[in-house]
């Protein structure tokens, strides 16, 4: 059912909007010369919002904030390299709240799973896009890696590849205080981290990439992710097969997973060496960026058993050679001395992600500055709902916006 409230809110950000958008983007590179890590190349003016209008957009999604701020939404594409380190572009949001600050915290929020491009936060009105402007409502620069081919970005998506989410983060925080110095304000030097699903994993990568200076002029304030496949090799496969993740989720996350990372790793020589008939003939095709999630899951079986080789089951339990170093990459995250404030939330209820993803993760190197917040019964699904607005207080607390 339409909400009229919500269209007529919509419309009316349009109009604010398009004065700007018919002056073009914000900034345009002079040559073809590929962009540099973190170079701002566009921006356009997505969404504009005054307060009372901001209030009412954040009703509809259920993100209330109390006294909130006028908003100013880009999407911004900027660059960044890919898995093999060559040059590239990538696409995000960054949401201005409209305050007298002349110096402002960055918020980062990485979004969880999804497998159109047109759903990232830069393009698509959606939660995500509602999730950062709760934080630039609230005072924060806000902003939300697409992450790379998703949005605008060209190329295929490496579902869950930990490095080219940690780099795709850092450049835009990048692009964001460009930005922002246009404007003549600037970036305060400390910037919070948040992330849901495959965004707890990139909040963590993110957060290790500015703990190890990666990011001249920022270091991470405090992190705090939500339900993140943490562990892929020793929780999240082993738990698509074994029955902890429903079975429908774990056909869609390793067939996502095992072709994203053979572009990258070179998991197979052909899909038939991973994917039984007829699934083989139809993987590849399903996550080409542009097909929803009911239609992939449609085009697959209904068990993992169905969907994978006897090989490739096996080498989702027991990984080696091009897979165990798939697995290895992103399975650092956990892997660092933060040294400030880090929160992890989850559920034991959870059917998509297991909690023990958080639970190995507090007792690696993170643990010793983490702290684990159980949100009690809850789908997968539910668990960023309620704890986003607990992470905005939490950062208030810790870090204000200015």
């Amino acid at each position: 059912m339409v909400n009229v409230g919500r269209v007529l809110l919509m419309l009316l950000a349009v109009a604010l909007v398009a004065p700007v958008a018919a002056c073009g983007a914000a900034v345009e590179r002079p040559s073809a010369a590929p962009a540099a890590r973190g170079e701002l190349v566009t921006a356009e003016q997505v969404m504009a919002m005054n307060g009372p209008q901001t209030s009412g957009y954040l009703a509809e999604w259920n993100y209330p904030v109390a006294q909130a701020n006028g908003v100013r939404g880009y999407r911004v594409e900027y660059g960044t390299i890919g898995p093999d380190g060559a040059p590239t572009t990538a696409s995000g949001l960054v949401v201005v709240p409209d305050t007298g600050n002349t110096q402002l915290r960055a918020v980062s929020y990485a979004h969880g799973t999804m497998v159109r491009r047109d759903e990232a936060p830069s393009v698509a009105d959606g939660s995500d896009r509602a999730r950062t402007a709760m934080f630039a409502a609230a005072g924060y620069l806000a902003v939300a890696p697409d992450y790379l081919g998703l949005g605008t970005g060209p190329g295929a998506h490496p579902y869950a590849h930990a490095p080219s989410e940690a780099t795709a983060s850092v450049d835009l925080l990048l692009a964001a205080r460009t930005l922002l110095a246009q404007q003549e304000r600037e970036v305060h030097p400390e910037a919070l981290v948040t992330g849901f699903s495959q965004g707890g994993q990139a909040a963590l990568a993110l957060g290790k990439e500015l703990s190890a200076g990666r990011a001249q002029g920022l270091s991470p304030g405090a992190v705090a992710a939500v339900s993140g496949p943490y562990e892929v090799q020793e929780v999240q496969a082993p738990a698509a097969l074994d029955g902890r993740v429903e079975a429908r989720q774990a056909v869609v996350f390793l067939a996502y997973w095992i072709t994203a990372m053979n572009r990258i790793y070179h998991l197979y020589d052909r899909p038939a060496d991973a994917f039984r008939p007829p699934y083989a003939q139809r993987v590849e095709n399903l996550f080409d960026g542009h097909h929803d999630l009911l239609s992939i899951s449609a085009g697959l079986p209904r068990t993992p058993q169905e969907l994978l080789t006897p090989e490739f089951l096996e080498l989702a339990r027991n990984p080696t050679g091009p897979g165990l170093r798939a697995m290895a990459d992103s399975d650092t995250v956990c892997d660092w001395d933060p040294g400030v404030p880090v929160r992890l939330y989850g559920t034991s209820a959870d059917r998509s992600v297991p909690f023990e993803n958080s639970q190995r993760c507090l007792k690696a190197e993170l643990g010793a500055d983490a702290e684990l917040i159980d949100l009690g019964v809850a789908d997968h699904g539910s668990t960023v709902n309620t704890a986003l607005p607990q992470i905005l207080d939490w950062f208030r607390n810790t870090a204000p916006p200015a």
